[in-house]
């Protein structure tokens, strides 16, 4: 987390929101804590890094970056490795660098569940083989994005990693490391 601070110094009330929940006694990590709870998303990025895939989230009617919740496990680049995989269908994935991104959102009461927060801890996956994806009963539908495009669009969670990553492949090409 304290990486992630000092490389996005702009993020530092979300970053405060994840250290306090990370240092409540309640465990983050599973979801049955309505305070609020650990999740990991994947910004599952095309081998070219142009594309990324997203998913129309079933639930919520949205087009979202994959992701699903911690459920007892503390490793949060397996969590989003995990949620990938399932929810592409896709196998030669792998995830690159530190935390990518942080998003705390608030998730609406449904089905008897209380309205609650969602503390999204995001890694960059990358889609090494077949970008032949299988939509699974979590979406109503996947498909690949030009990041670009998105970096403009409205919702401000998707255009942040759009251009997050636009900004790294630039540093990138001008001899930085991810």
């Amino acid at each position: 987390m304290a990486a992630y601070g000092r490389r996005w110094p702009g993020e530092s009330e979300v970053v405060a929101h994840f250290l306090a929940v990370l240092d409540d006694p309640a465990d983050p990590f599973l979801r049955d804590r309505l305070a609020g709870h650990l999740t990991g998303g994947a910004w599952l990025v095309s081998a070219d890094g142009h594309r990324t895939l997203l998913t129309h989230h079933r639930k919520l009617g949205r087009w979202l970056q994959l992701g699903g919740h911690a459920d007892g496990d503390s490793d949060m680049a397996r969590v989003a490795l995990k949620e990938a995989e399932e929810e592409s269908g896709l196998s030669d994935l792998s995830v690159e660098g530190d935390i990518f991104d942080l998003d705390r959102h608030w998730i609406p009461e449904r089905k008897g569940v209380p309205g609650h927060w969602h503390y999204d801890v995001r890694y960059v996956v990358r889609a090494n083989g077949s970008e032949d994806y299988v939509v699974s009963e979590e979406s109503l539908d996947l498909a690949w994005r030009e990041i670009a495009a998105i970096a403009a669009e409205p919702d401000e969670s998707l255009s942040r990693m759009a251009r997050k990553w636009l900004a790294m492949q630039t540093s990138v090409g001008q001899g930085d490391s991810l």
